[in-house]
């Protein structure tokens, strides 16, 4: 009885691991996301592989650097469209 169930749970955990596998990758580059936001704690990204983290994950909020405000307030380079009122 009590194999059963652990061959249950082993199956089940296997399956749980090959579906999210993007996400077991997570974990080595999850300590260079916090790495990266303690580095725009303290005055901005220090290197390309810092910036990139943060563009993609994001600051922590509070965070008061110029390139985390720039990241919060991106700029539009394009001009709003003016609406066109039919009669």
């Amino acid at each position: 009885m009590h194999r059963s169930i652990l061959a249950a749970a082993a199956v089940g955990l296997g399956a749980l691991a090959a579906a999210s596998g993007p996400a077991a990758a997570l974990g080595p580059e999850a300590m260079e996301v916090q790495a990266a936001r303690m580095n725009a704690l303290a005055g901005g990204p220090t290197n390309a592989r810092d910036a990139e983290l943060l563009e993609r994950y994001g600051c922590e909020s509070g965070t008061r650097s110029a390139f985390c405000q720039g990241l919060n307030h991106p700029r539009r380079y394009y001009r709003a469209r003016r609406r066109a009122y039919q009669h």
